[in-house]
C-alpha cells in the first residue's frame, strides 16, 4: 500500500492550495484518513481527519480555513487550504488506516508535501 501526496508548493499569505493524497496497492477498505503537519523544529500535529462515514474533525488553528474531503471511489483524500498564513508553513503528511483484509489493517504515511506561505 502506498500513499502519494501532491499539490504542495509556494503561495503568498491569503492564498490557497489544494493537497491530494492517493492510495494505491492492495486495498480492501480505507477507514480513517488524516492530514498531519510538521513545521521546522516542531512536532508533527494533526491538521484534519476524515472517517469513512464522512465525519471530520480539524485543529482549531485551521477551522474555517481548511476543508478535508475524500473520494472513496478513488481512494483519495483532499485538503483545501484557504486563507493561508505564514504559520501554516510546514511539511504536510497524509495518513491512512488501510484495511487490506478482514484480519489485517495497516497504518500508512505519505512522503510529505511541503507548503510554504510567504508573508
Amino acid at each position: 500500500v502506498r500513499l502519494a501526496e501532491s499539490g504542495g508548493g509556494f503561495v503568498q499569505s491569503g492564498g490557497s492550495l489544494r493537497l491530494s493524497c492517493a492510495a494505491s496497492g492492495s486495498i480492501f477498505q480505507i477507514s480513517a484518513m488524516g492530514w498531519y503537519c510538521q513545521a521546522s523544529g516542531k512536532e508533527c500535529v494533526l491538521v484534519a481527519r476524515i472517517r469513512d462515514d464522512g465525519s471530520t474533525n480539524a485543529a482549531d488553528s485551521v477551522k474555517g480555513r481548511f476543508i478535508v474531503s475524500r473520494n472513496n471511489a478513488k481512494d483519495t483524500m483532499y485538503l483545501q487550504m484557504n486563507s493561508l498564513k505564514p504559520e501554516d508553513t510546514a511539511v504536510y503528511y497524509c495518513n491512512a488506516l488501510v484495511v487490506v483484509s478482514i484480519e489485517v489493517s495497516l497504518e500508512e504515511w505519505g512522503q510529505g508535501a511541503l507548503v510554504t506561505v510567504s508573508s
